[in-house]
């Protein structure tokens, strides 16, 4: 989930939001403007609503960062680094760099979250019995009534046990504890959310059919979306199991076609690309250094004024920590970005160039480590 405007830092931990929040803002605020204000409090004017109601969406989004910071929070105390957390339209996201060590840490990582909910939802409902009992605005019972409610719904919702919410990772726990093996019980809670979304996006069509559109659309939504990180997350952990003990050297294409920054493109288009199955190229300066990278795509679309002119013109350029060593551990490149082509890293030493790692090659990683495990039972 990517931050499309960064707020600042928070503990050290870059806090932003994705651009799908807005939708969410204005999809909770009318909802609270339109439908339940207006219903606690009829005589109350359109401005006064309203205001209240982006009020309590804004505090709303601030339930969200604080379950995900309770996360954060206690991930930092079992050695977990945590990247940034991203607030978006279903919900936060708090991404860390690394597993839990343990399967307690894993149930408490958890765990804090729902619990800060719960903890919110008891706020907010003290909150709202003391308002109504000192007779404050019906307008302002209503959103803190409206906060406690929501706040007992995502406490509950995420405690289902299905990935990738966070019942999902207590289930993990739970089964890393009592099997002793963190991948299985991963791939079990990973196939949870997977059917519990298909079930949701079910129920959401069999509510579309029924007239709900609203309430349809949000529960396909959200299924869709717990299907989607489920089979992500499935995934990656057969990546992440694939790539343990290995090297980049053991993971990366050796020995690449590649190019010169000073090559005419034209060129090396018609030698070296017409020649290859690549869809990416690094490309080396006079030293021998990679300095960038490009694709067959672009590459196709050289105009005839354009063949004379060096292949650097069309590269796109490497960052630092594209380029690895040979010997570095291959879960160096597994969260990196893929570049156009699947370019993931560019492996060198010493102002030579030994090979790429690309997309396909983490796909061949994991096939080959299923294969060996089939081999391994079939023996």
């Amino acid at each position: 989930m990517r931050q499309t405007l960064r707020l600042g830092t928070v503990m050290g931990i870059p806090v932003g939001v994705n651009w799908s929040v807005a939708a969410a803002l204005v999809l909770v605020a009318d909802v609270l403007a339109r439908s339940i204000l207006p219903a606690s409090s009829p005589g109350v004017s359109g401005g006064i609503r309203w205001a209240a109601a982006v009020v309590t969406a804004v505090l709303f989004l601030a339930s969200l960062a604080a379950h995900e910071f309770a996360h954060a929070v206690v991930a930092r105390r079992f050695g977990v680094k945590v990247v940034s957390i991203t607030l978006w339209m279903l919900g936060g996201v708090a991404q860390f760099e690394g597993e839990p060590p343990t399967a307690r840490a894993d149930l408490r990582i958890a765990a804090v979250g729902p619990a800060m909910s719960g903890a919110l939802a008891l706020a907010f409902g003290g909150a709202w019995a003391l308002a109504g009992v000192a007779g404050a605005p019906a307008t302002a019972v209503a959103c803190l009534g409206w906060l406690a409610a929501t706040n007992v719904l995502l406490a509950v919702f995420n405690l289902l046990p299905a990935a990738p919410l966070d019942g999902g990772r207590i289930l993990r726990g739970f089964l890393w504890r009592s099997r002793g093996d963190r991948v299985s019980a991963a791939h079990t809670a990973d196939r949870a959310g997977t059917v519990l979304g298909f079930v949701m996006i079910g129920g959401g069509l069999l509510a579309l059919l029924a007239g709900a559109w609203l309430d349809g659309l949000w529960l396909a939504l959200v299924g869709w979306f717990i299907v989607a990180a489920a089979k992500v997350e499935d995934r990656w952990t057969d990546l992440r199991e694939a790539a343990a003990g290995r090297q980049v050297a053991d993971v990366m294409t050796p020995h690449p076609a590649h190019g010169w920054t000073w090559q005419p493109a034209g060129a090396f288009a018609e030698t070296v690309v017409q020649a290859s199955r690549q869809p990416v190229f690094p490309v080396v300066d006079a030293a021998g250094d990679p300095v960038g990278a490009v694709t067959t795509a672009r590459l196709v679309r050289l105009r005839s004024e354009e063949a004379g002119t060096a292949l650097a013109r069309y590269m796109t350029r490497l960052d630092p920590d594209r380029v690895v060593g040979p010997e570095e551990p291959a879960s160096a490149v597994l969260k990196a970005t893929p570049m156009p082509g699947g370019l993931l890293a560019v492996v060198a030493a010493d102002h030579r160039l030994l090979g790429i790692v690309t997309t396909e090659d983490l796909q061949r990683l994991v096939q080959r480590a299923r294969l060996g495990d089939s081999r391994g039972t079939a023996a």
